[in-house]
């Protein structure tokens, strides 16, 4: 079975398939910098959103500019954006607006791997952003909006329209796991458990049941560092 399981992950890289998989203890790796490499998820986003929170896990030496989730609509390509602008900086994009946090680098227990929650509020506008189960300052941006619907859902890349406008060197390179999003925001409690890896139910996506897209140079391998 699970020499079975591997090869549809192979099949499925190969043919730029959409696939729905449990990827418990894998990742995606980007092996290289490229202005194609990415992966599209599939969530069903059809209503608007007034809350959200996005987490994952990430594995990468880039002292450079990267994207890390990159959500895109018609209307808005930074709809909602996790990016790296430099080494010791993340900064969230919610409609085209941007808030930056100081982040504290590699304070995870294993060797490299940083996982982050970010998360926001409509009614108040209030953004979090929590790194590896700890809060950083709280910040605002966007006070009443609702995000669009029916936009593109990128890991690997930052999208300057939905499903494209990619950057070289905005390109992640590294590794990628535990990609959960919710249309709700998370209680400290619920934080600390998704790091250690108990999802709280009613994600928008997860791990777990993911409908993904590989497109170009992108692997599945299993976790060299697993966290749980």
């Amino acid at each position: 079975m699970e020499k079975q399981q591997l090869w549809l992950l192979i099949l499925t890289g190969l043919l730029g398939a959409v696939a729905q998989t449990d990827l418990h203890g894998k990742v995606f790796v980007f092996p290289k910098a490229s202005k194609t490499a990415h992966v599209i998820l599939k969530p069903s986003l059809e209503q608007p959103l007034q809350n959200v929170t996005v987490c994952l896990r990430y594995f990468s030496d880039l002292d450079r500019t990267y994207s890390l989730f990159s959500y895109a609509t018609k209307d808005k390509d930074n709809e909602i954006l996790l990016f790296k602008p430099r080494p010791g900086e993340c900064s969230l994009y919610i409609g085209g607006d941007v808030v930056t946090f100081k982040v504290p680098e590699k304070t995870g227990t294993s060797p490299g791997w940083e996982h982050v929650c970010a998360s926001w509020e409509s009614a108040t506008g209030i953004a979090e952003l929590w790194v590896n189960g700890n809060p950083l300052p709280r910040k605002g941006l966007k006070k009443g909006y609702s995000t669009g619907t029916q936009g593109v859902v990128i890991l690997g890349q930052e999208q300057d329209s939905p499903g494209g406008g990619f950057n070289l060197n905005q390109s992640f390179v590294g590794e990628i796991t535990d990609v959960y999003m919710w249309g709700a925001l998370l209680s400290p409690q619920e934080v600390r458990l998704v790091m250690h890896n108990t999802v709280p139910p009613h994600h928008i996506f997860g791990w777990r049941t993911l409908s993904y897209e590989i497109k170009d140079y992108v692997v599945i391998k299993p976790n060299l560092f697993p966290l749980y």
